[in-house]
């Protein structure tokens, strides 16, 4: 039983096991996973050439003063040309730095729960690369606002993502302002084209804190938009509002934001300029409703699609009795038993299968520029989510049939790129423990060929599942 605990907690609980891991991990499954938690520093990428915040955004301003610039000369040819050329070197200045070093991190990292962990909640508060706008934010927003705050309080990491230059950008806070706030009365509001935008305030209630249904009325995201108004960045015109602040750098112009006090879900907030959207914040991360959200997505993340209502009440306990200590969530998620259960019941997304496939096969760095492509094809790009939802977290998202079939595709390049030197059924066996089916591994053994022994299983059940 230790031993399929060992499986169940490398691919469950991480991102799967590497050559050799199954055997460290089961002398004590549970100790493994809970020595992981708090361990703030294993969550840390640290590589040459990755970007602060305040620097991708000088990367921002450079590339687009260049387009600006280039576009006013008229030569349209030219410019499509030449433009191609300036997003190329944007994407490989950041966001293509960011992609490598995670990818690198994931399919190494001795934590391989610290990084689901992270992951998660890098989804949870999605910046997608969905623009030249916000191609250079996802890996500076995940670095800075989720890595350093993933294993503390639920209301910090919300302060820390919803402040940060990456979300202010993706949700089109550093654009609104306040309609009765003194830049619009005195003409700048018009000079920017910029007035009250809710994106932020929305998506906050809708997606990271209440839900869906989580009680709140169209009134309250207005009021909520008006209060986070002046949280902005300080851009080339900005920071002449914000004392000359560093271009970049998350600032809070009291001239921008709208004046008086607010309203919300029947709380009133006094007029503390830039105190009065973080007080809001800190009101919402309290909510009994989010409680549940969390627990609920956690227990389908790492359980199930139709988690069991003990696993997520649980969970909600714990979230309110601690006042949202993510290390304590983590350590209760790990001691429920719901979540030993022997049966699989996560589908592998594509980045699960990615990083398992080659962790399983012990690879120490890759190609990047292939695997973009990859990731790409099987409908997962890093950073790429289409909505601010996130990627989806069930089996129906991911398990079509044209899905499968690019899967097996990829699965004959991997087992190429692994090479006839890899035995396949000690492959499945060093990845999958007890866990591998005695008809799967007579199957695999009886392959004509070491490659299509690693095809059988890659594309097996076991594997595609955790």
């Amino acid at each position: 039983m230790m031993e399929l605990d060992a499986v169940i907690a490398a691919n469950r609980f991480g991102l799967g096991a590497r050559p050799g891991e199954l055997a460290l991990i089961a002398a004590n499954p549970r100790g493994w996973l809970l020595n992981q938690v708090g361990n703030t520093a294993a969550c840390q990428i640290t590589a040459d050439g990755l970007m602060s915040g305040t620097q991708a955004f000088e990367a921002l301003q450079a590339y687009l003063q260049a387009r600006n610039a280039q576009q006013r000369g008229g030569d349209a040819v030219r410019f499509q040309a030449d433009e191609r050329g300036r997003l190329a070197n944007l994407v490989g200045q950041t966001i293509g730095r960011d992609i490598e070093a995670r990818i690198q991190h994931a399919i190494t990292t001795p934590a391989s729960f610290g990084e689901r962990w992270v992951q998660f909640w890098s989804n949870h508060f999605t910046v997608a690369a969905r623009s030249a706008q916000t191609t250079p934010f996802p890996g500076t927003f995940e670095r800075e606002a989720i890595r350093p705050h993933v294993w503390g309080r639920f209301e910090t990491l919300l302060i820390a993502a919803e402040t940060h230059v990456g979300m202010l950008i993706y949700l089109d806070q550093a654009q609104s302002i306040g309609p009765n706030s003194q830049a619009a009365q005195s003409g700048a509001g018009q000079r920017r084209r910029a007035g009250l935008n809710e994106n932020l305030a929305r998506e906050i209630l809708e997606l990271h804190t209440l839900g869906v249904n989580g009680g709140y009325q169209q009134a309250d995201v207005t009021e909520f938009a008006r209060a986070l108004t002046g949280w902005t960045i300080a851009g080339p015109r900005v920071r002449r509002l914000a004392g000359n602040a560093q271009i970049g750098e998350v600032v809070f112009v009291p001239a921008l934001h709208e004046p008086g006090p607010r309203r919300i879900m029947g709380r009133s907030f006094a007029a503390s300029g830039k105190n009065q959207a973080l007080d809001i914040l800190r009101f919402l991360a309290g909510q009994p409703v989010v409680a549940r959200q969390i627990a609920t997505k956690l227990a389908r993340h790492f359980v199930a699609d139709d988690p069991p209502q003990s696993l997520i009440a649980r969970l909600e306990t714990n979230f309110l009795a601690t006042q949202g200590d993510l290390s304590a969530l983590a350590k209760t998620l790990i001691k429920s038993p719901e979540a030993w259960m022997p049966e699989a019941g996560k589908f592998k997304t594509p980045n699960d299968f990615l990083i398992s496939t080659m962790r399983a096969g012990g690879v120490a760095s890759t190609s990047t520029q292939a695997l973009r492509g990859t990731f790409e094809q099987l409908g997962q790009a890093p950073w790429r989510a289409p909505s601010p939802k996130g990627w989806p977290d069930v089996a129906t998202e991911w398990a079509a049939p044209d899905a499968i079939l690019k899967r097996i595709d990829w699965s004959n390049l991997a087992a190429d790129a692994l090479g006839e030197s890899t035995h396949p059924v000690r492959f499945a066996e060093e990845a999958l423990g007890p866990a591998l089916r005695d008809t799967t591994r007579t199957a695999i053994s009886r392959a004509q060929t070491a490659r299509q022994g690693l095809v059988l299983a890659l594309m097996s059940p076991e594997f595609q599942r955790r």
